[in-house]
């Protein structure tokens, strides 16, 4: 395993600027947020100009290990074509995984396997895998309605936020069972308390040596993301977590 940072950590940098952050602080990789409503890139962007944000990638001298890809409200259509292009810009940067949200909670689970059975096609003919995340805001706020997710739609795996279990709609919950479906990763510190799904680290209650055990017993060998983000209302200054979760990271593998 090795240790990876979210670009969502400096979204108050420019996409340049941010991964060249992430570099100096001697991340091995980065996690690159690819969003419709983003700071850095979005889908329609890399779609309309592949060449350039590859060059712009390539330029940063900083591996990536996934992208996190949200076509907001694109169309079905729209969002299938914008998938594609960010799955080529993976095979093309030899970013190996690329993760999406599930529907929204409430939504026919039925029409999101099958959306998400589609995607896997995209993805796959490009060489990527493709995971959902866990969520408390969508289909996938429940583990049991993750894992069916997964079972439904072959190939599909899963990033894992262990927050949103958390202090999730079902409150905290058991989420062991889905340790062998989990391709990806991304930690920050929570508390008990939805107020407090991001607190400084070490003042909250995600056990990250747990978290890792569990994932050794089932010989993961991917990265753990550090997803401190940095948002307009943070209480507190968010690089020095992203550092002090880094090395905590990095001692515990």
């Amino acid at each position: 395993m090795y240790v990876a940072c979210s670009t969502l950590s400096f979204s108050k940098l420019s996409l340049e600027d941010a991964l060249r952050t992430a570099r100096e602080m001697r991340f091995a990789k980065a996690d690159l947020a690819v969003h419709a409503v983003g700071p850095h890139l979005t889908p329609a962007q890399v779609a309309a100009d592949p060449g350039r944000t590859a060059q712009v990638l390539k330029a940063a001298n900083l591996p990536l290990a996934a992208m996190h890809v949200d076509t907001g409200d694109a169309g079905p259509a729209e969002a299938r074509a914008q998938l594609r292009a960010v799955a080529r810009l993976a095979r093309v940067s030899a970013t190996p995984l690329l993760t999406v949200p599930a529907a929204a909670l409430g939504s026919d689970f039925d029409a999101e396997a099958d959306r998400l059975r589609d995607w896997v096609k995209v993805t796959a003919a490009e060489g990527v895998i493709l995971t959902v995340e866990t969520h408390s805001a969508t289909l996938t706020a429940d583990p049991l309605g993750a894992a069916e997710l997964c079972r439904r739609v072959p190939g599909l795996f899963l990033t894992l936020d262990p927050s949103h279990y958390q202090v999730g709609p079902h409150g905290a919950v058991n989420h062991d069972a889905l340790y062998p479906l989990v391709r990806h990763l991304r930690l920050r510190d929570t508390g008990a308390t939805p107020d407090q799904f991001q607190v400084r680290i070490g003042q909250g209650l995600i056990e990250y040596g747990r978290v890792i055990s569990m994932l050794e017993k089932y010989r993961y060998e991917r990265c753990l993301t550090v997803d401190v983000r940095d948002v307009a209302d943070s209480p507190f200054p968010v690089e020095p977590e992203v550092r002090k979760l880094k090395y905590l990271l990095e001692s515990l593998v």
